[in-house]
């Protein structure tokens, strides 16, 4: 290979990459807009990005990557409509052509209310008429792009259960009619809270990347704070949205101090919190300033271990139960945004903010973080007994055992910790955190 074709390839590669990230949702939203057929929209541009691998090293780059890519996705859907109609033997060939090219040219109007195009396509994934499950599933493959592995490792079950139940859920999408738009105005809110989900765990797909080499993505992350905005402006003063701002801003605005120069992860004590964005903790803090008036007073932290610690009366304004959570969690991550040292967190706060969560969402991830907490509240011993349990609640999440480990070998037994972290080895897929795993192993078997 020539200094200009391995030029060429790298060029390729990473307008590709970029095509990838930039086109993929809007490519998807313009076909099921235009033909109404999630599963040949996926697919098509799907083909169209393969297309674009096998040419664009060869014939350059185009001038505009996203029309290259919608030509190439439009003619794949339209292939398979016009096979698909003449395996049926409704229509003659010349009919069916019509047929196609009346399709390629008709107006579609995806919903000018919501002018925000990827959020368009985030109400119509949500349709109510498909499982909650897979509404969230659905949107995660076709706004977010994740592949059925990460959606499978992001919602905790087996990458086969994932694949089936996406292939259920785009079947029957095609084959009941139902309308894949964005829907009016007045039926929004209807749609809300599984919407706010969606772009909570497009967040975290971001921050939490289940394999590659990239250990997280920051553009993710400010997708996700963008849509809430858009959101917030709307459909205003959501308690959902507002809670839900607050809580991304806060842990977006570490995004700095998350890796060191080498690119390994840098854990929360060990943050130069001068990096910190402090703009958007700023931003977060008056948000949640007008959802929690008063905050109630919780118990010292001796009560935490024996979930006493919850505050002794709501202090909450009504709102839904999925506002109430992120509420929670975004009070979690302001005591952590606004403690000038590692050292000053109120423990004993989070803990009892995490007991609370706890007792809401029945959530054996809350009940991980609330064993770290009680940990640095009570010692951990304390923070090991809130972990029986949840290797069987959650036997594919390395951070089980890795919490574990950490928990096992500041109380002294090595041997222990050791081992858990050997475990958690087994289940980790990314680079990053693997190296991380690894590291704390070397340092607790040749300190």
């Amino acid at each position: 290979m020539t200094p200009a074709d391995a030029s060429a390839e790298r060029e390729a590669a990473d307008a590709l990459a970029d095509a990838w990230h930039t086109h993929w949702s809007r490519l998807i939203a313009l076909l099921i807009g235009q033909y109404g057929r999630p599963d040949l929209a996926e697919d098509a541009v799907s083909d169209a990005l393969e297309s674009a691998a096998r040419h664009w090293p060869v014939d350059g780059v185009p001038a505009s990557t996203g029309a290259w890519l919608l030509t190439a996705a439009r003619r794949r859907v339209l292939d398979r409509l016009r096979t698909e109609a003449v395996q049926r033997r409704k229509a003659p060939l010349m009919v069916v052509d019509d047929e196609m090219r009346a399709a390629a040219s008709a107006a579609v109007d995806p919903g000018a209310h919501v002018a925000d195009e990827q959020l368009r396509l985030v109400f119509a994934c949500c349709h109510p008429a498909i499982a909650p499950d897979d509404r969230v599933a659905l949107t995660l493959r076709f706004v977010v792009g994740l592949s059925t592995a990460e959606i499978a490792r992001l919602l905790l079950v087996q990458e086969s259960a994932m694949a089936a139940r996406l292939t259920r859920a785009k079947k029957r999408l095609a084959a009941s009619g139902i309308p894949f738009a964005t829907p009016p105005s007045e039926r929004l809110d209807e749609r809300l809270d599984v919407v706010a989900t969606v772009v909570y765990l497009t967040f975290t797909s971001g921050y939490q990347p289940t394999s590659g080499d990239v250990p997280l993505r920051v553009d993710l992350g400010d997708e996700a704070i963008r849509l809430l905005r858009v959101l917030d402006g709307l459909l205003p003063d959501r308690a959902v949205v507002r809670a839900l701002l607050a809580l991304l801003l806060l842990q977006h605005s570490r995004r700095d101090t998350r890796l060191d120069a080498d690119g390994a992860l840098v854990l929360l004590p060990d943050q130069d919190r001068t990096r910190w964005r402090h703009a958007d903790i700023t931003e977060a803090m008056t948000l949640l300033s007008t959802l929690t008036p008063e905050v109630a007073p919780v118990a010292g932290p001796g009560d935490v271990a024996r979930g006493e610690g919850t505050p002794r009366r709501s202090a909450y304004p009504p709102m839904s139960r999925l506002a109430r959570e992120y509420l929670l969690q975004a009070l979690v991550a302001a005591e952590h945004a606004t403690a000038p040292t590692s050292e000053a967190t109120r423990w004993d706060v989070v803990a009892a903010r995490y007991t609370e969560l706890e007792r809401l969402t029945g959530s054996p991830v809350v009940r991980l973080a609330r064993a770290v907490a009680v940990a640095e509240a009570d010692g951990p011993d304390a923070g090991l007994a809130l972990l029986d349990g949840l290797d069987e609640a959650l036997p594919r999440l390395h951070r089980v055992p890795a919490v574990r480990a950490e928990l096992l070998a500041r109380a002294g037994r090595r041997s222990a910790a050791a081992a858990s972290y050997r475990h958690a080895l087994t289940l980790v897929t990314n680079p990053t955190e693997r190296a991380h795993l690894e590291s704390r192993l070397a340092e607790l078997t040749h300190p």
